[in-house]
Order: C-alpha cells, then sequence, then structure tokens
C-alpha cells in the first residue's frame, strides 16, 4: 500500500463499462511526512473522497479485486482514508 494526497477528480466522457460507477481520482504519492513523492496517478475511487485528502492506495492486480470484480481494467485504486499519521519522536 501507499500514501497519495488526493489532488482532483478525472472526468471522463467514455469509460469501459465496468467503471460507469466508480469515480476517478488523481493522486499525488506522498512520503509519510506529506512530501510529494513521485509522478501523479489515476486511481479509482471507492470511498468517494475529495481532492486534498490523504489516503492509501493499491496497484496491479490487487487494484481490481479492490473494486470486487476481477475483470476491471484499472491499475490503481483507493482503499481507505488517512485520517492521520503518527510518526512518534526521534
Amino acid at each position: 500500500m501507499y500514501l497519495a494526497r488526493i489532488v482532483g477528480r478525472v472526468v471522463s466522457t467514455q469509460k469501459q463499462d465496468t467503471l460507469q460507477s466508480i469515480p476517478l481520482q488523481w493522486l499525488q504519492p506522498v512520503d509519510a511526512g506529506g512530501k510529494d513523492r513521485g509522478v501523479p496517478l489515476v486511481a479509482a475511487d471507492t470511498f468517494g473522497l475529495g481532492p486534498g485528502e490523504l489516503c492509501y492506495y493499491i496497484t496491479a492486480r490487487e487494484a481490481s479485486i479492490a473494486l470486487w470484480n476481477l475483470d476491471v481494467a484499472v491499475d490503481a485504486a483507493v482503499v481507505g482514508k488517512v485520517e492521520r499519521i503518527d510518526l512518534g519522536e526521534k
């Protein structure tokens, strides 16, 4: 699982039939401190999160499992909302 901040929603005029009711979000991967890490990506969102919210996501085949349909063509899926991160003392 990976951390990301939702930076926007992807609007598509045409989707694969299996994705018709699934919102697509634009994610910016981040580290535990909230700093950007890597390049943004698109992920299917089953939670209905919005811009600025912190989430965790999965990639590869597991992304389709998160949508309860192995025939869905997705590379990433949001699987939870992050309420807070406790890094502990150093």
